[in-house]
């Protein structure tokens, strides 16, 4: 028999917790499921220290944590386990966990985050917080006169490559083809800023260093003739290949853009579909900062009390 919920939320990073919390005060009776990550993404990140509320800094690990206590405080129901089923052609709208469980919310909250591309390079699991970073926004702060490296060629990795040269001593940035695929006025600022080095035709094949990246290994024009293995000495080491919103299980019921992030109405975490709404990186391919992640699940609960509201 399936249980019969008002509000269901699904995901646990800041987007997810905020609106469990919101929607326990407002006796939506929430139930949160936390997925294969609890806490999401900032989990992995060691310092965090532009979160409001923690003057002196706090882990990632921490502030998941005391978010998680505020909602359990409030009654959120929090447990683990993973969506592997979605049915919204009627409502009640119908979500399986692991397999087994069906429950039958009117209201769905989708918090489930977006993942970082990564190389795929074993060194990136070792150094993980520890000199590996895909947020310059979250971490170039740490590397403050330090030299670091941005991977990518788009877009992103331009940005976040002119967002470390107003704070490290020197960026080089890791191209593997011999263009950069940026806009063209992210082009010109990238190759117009003095502290900023492109390596056109780099690949990066590791990274070396006791406890932390202290450096990273490269191979420059891979199977060409004039093949050549370079050495930079670097601090931290920032990864901008993009992201992947995890929203796939729910793409045939919302509508995403072609990366994968779902659409809402401008301003709003409402989806085109009545009672669901998307918070957090699922639906955000601009910011993706955990204080903006938490307003929008601030913003999906009072949209889902609103809406329940309607029906009742």
């Amino acid at each position: 028999m399936s249980e019969k919920l008002r509000c269901l939320i699904v995901g646990s990073g800041p987007a997810g917790y905020t609106a469990a919390i919101y929607a326990s005060r407002a006796n939506l009776a929430p139930v949160l499921y936390e997925g294969m990550q609890p806490g999401g993404q900032l989990t992995t990140t060691t310092e965090v220290e532009n979160f409001p509320g923690y003057p002196e800094g706090t882990t990632g690990s921490q502030l998941m944590d005391d978010l998680r206590k505020q909602a359990e405080r409030f009654g959120a129901d929090i447990r683990f386990g993973m969506v592997t089923a979605v049915d919204c052609s009627q409502r009640p709208y119908k979500v399986t966990i692991d397999g087994e469980t069906e429950l039958q919310t009117e209201t769905l909250i989708i918090a489930t985050g977006a993942s970082a591309k990564y190389l795929g390079l074993p060194d990136e699991q070792r150094y993980s917080g520890s000199g590996v970073s895909a947020c310059a926004t979250c971490d170039g702060f740490f590397y403050r006169n330090k030299t670091v490296a941005v991977v990518g060629g788009g877009d992103t990795a331009c940005e976040e490559a002119g967002y470390l040269a107003g704070l490290a001593a020197k960026v080089y940035l890791i191209v593997r083809k011999d263009y950069l695929r940026a806009s063209r006025i992210m082009q010109e600022r990238v190759l117009q800023n003095p502290k900023i080095e492109v390596l056109f035709e780099h690949e990066t094949i590791g990274l070396t260093g006791e406890a932390v990246v202290q450096g990273a290994d490269l191979v420059k024009r891979r199977g060409k003739a004039d093949e050549e293995k370079v050495h930079i000495d670097i601090d931290g080491f920032f990864l901008a290949i993009g992201h992947k919103p995890n929203s796939d299980i729910f793409k045939p019921w919302v509508e995403t853009d072609e990366v994968g992030y779902i659409k809402t109405q401008p301003g709003s975490p409402r989806t085109k579909l009545p009672g669901v709404f998307a918070a957090g990186d699922v639906a955000d391919p601009h910011y993706r900062q955990a204080i903006t992640a938490a307003a929008s699940g601030c913003q999906a609960a009072i949209e889902a009390e609103r809406y329940l509201a309607t029906l009742e």
